[in-house]
């Protein structure tokens, strides 16, 4: 019967996914985390880019221009002004309601969203360096035994499993600019970090038994790449169409793995088993993007897409849930409006026509399986740039509205509502100032 309960603590958060509206209102579906999605593979993957792009439905690939850092194609870094240095810090704020059946659970992180600079090599070449998060692990699944006999024999019994860490993306790239249109980028890309999952039975109300902890800890450190490229055609009146493409690289993820087993009372601790090897069932497939951008001077317009085939990539078995990986595709549309992006009046009307606004809806559908059904997000973003002293020195702000899975099919759904803030810098090098 022990060993009933152990393995009971092993399944449990495949169970709690896999009950969908049959949950109970006494489990715990989240507990200050991300996400219960990132139960599976390497976690909930981070949305990329700064608030500039998060506000404009997260698109990039085709844009370019010379007052933000865009990180989502490598070849956008020669947007620039020449001799231009420019900088671009990021925050973000999630806010979260989770729903599974009649459980509810809610939680509030405030976590670093990136750091980017870039610099220019030549006329019409630049580089850039940065660090972002890439996937973050944050879960908690709790549950008691429900069984009459064990707890009759037992007490009360709790079943928690339980995950953190994430992984984090270094990255460096450089660009060129072709004949005035054509832009090559490469970008190389270092990642690494710490995951740990693992479950625990322990037995509040008898000291008959020791607590059990079974995980396995990994630690990842591998790189990776992405190529990308843009042309950009101009038409009259200073309107132009830009087209880009991106490529991420297969690859698989390297690093090593520890699983152990730990038998614990409240004056010893005992370790069962401890195995360590190599990093294993961690494989990201290639990603193809391509984005369309019709700009002026004072507005634009952006679409994109992106696709990736995860099927066949296995991330390992878990008990008790139809899980699978397939395809993953996402659809972007944005916008960007600065009525007087050249307006020197003062006054607070001649203000907010220098600010820049924003707008735009996502569709995504997640490389995860669930019970046969694919989980899904949508939503909507809206977002402004305040414009801070001069050059193009801004404060931006974005807001998402969206929604992740559903109650039915299920298992779970996610509503949730993000702030992020990027404070985007711009200096130029080598100016002599001269005072008479």
């Amino acid at each position: 019967m022990l060993r009933r309960s152990i393995f009971s603590a092993a399944i449990l958060a495949a169970l709690l996914l896999a009950t969908g509206p049959r949950a109970k209102a006494q489990d715990v579906l989240a507990d200050n985390a991300w996400s219960p999605y990132s139960l599976f593979g390497f976690g909930d993957l981070v949305r990329e880019g700064s608030s500039y792009n998060l506000s404009m439905g997260g698109t990039g690939i085709g844009d370019r221009n010379v007052r933000y850092i865009n990180t989502l194609n490598p070849a956008a870094v020669t947007a620039r002004e020449q001799k231009s240095f420019m900088m671009d810090f990021g925050i973000e704020n999630r806010n979260t309601l989770y729903r599974s059946g009649d459980a509810k659970s809610g939680n509030n992180v405030f976590n670093m969203h990136h750091i980017v600079a870039s610099f220019p090599i030549y006329t019409h070449s630049a580089f850039k360096v940065g660090f972002r998060p890439y996937s973050t692990v944050g879960y908690k699944f709790q549950s008691s035994e429900q069984s009459d006999a064990l707890v009759s024999e037992m007490g009360d019994v709790r079943y928690t499993q339980q995950g953190k860490g994430g992984i984090y993306q270094a990255f460096l790239g450089a660009g060129v600019t072709l004949w005035k249109r054509l832009s090559l980028g490469a970008d190389l890309n270092y990642y690494f970090g710490k995951i740990d999952r693992y479950s625990q039975t322990s037995f509040s109300t008898s000291a008959s038994y020791r607590y059990f902890n079974t995980g396995w800890a990994y630690n990842v450190s591998c790189f990776g790449g992405r190529f990308g490229l843009q042309y950009e055609q101009p038409f009259g009146g200073g309107v132009s169409a830009i087209v880009g493409v991106t490529y991420d690289l297969p690859m698989k993820l390297r690093g090593g793995e520890n699983r152990y087993a730990i038998a614990e009372t409240a004056s010893s601790t005992d370790t069962i088993s401890f195995r360590k090897g190599s990093l294993e069932n961690y494989s990201k497939p290639g990603e193809l993007g391509a984005g369309l951008t019709v700009r002026s001077d004072t507005w634009s317009v952006s679409l994109d897409y992106k696709r990736a085939d995860w099927t066949g990539i296995d991330f390992g078995g878990y008990p008790g849930v139809d899980f699978t990986t397939g395809v993953a595709q996402s659809f972007r549309a944005g916008f960007e409006l600065t009525p007087g992006r050249y307006d020197v009046r003062s006054g607070f009307g001649h203000f907010l026509r220098r600010m820049s606004w924003r707008g735009g809806v996502y569709h995504e559908r997640s490389h995860l399986w669930l019970g046969g059904n694919q989980v899904t997000a949508t939503g909507v973003t809206l977002g402004f740039g305040i414009p801070v002293f001069r050059y193009y020195n801004s404060v931006n702000v974005g807001l998402d509205f969206g929604q992740r899975g559903s109650v039915v099919p299920g298992p779970v759904r996610e509503r949730y509502f993000l702030v992020n803030v990027s404070f985007n810098l711009h200096d130029i090098w080598f100016i002599k100032l001269m005072y008479n």
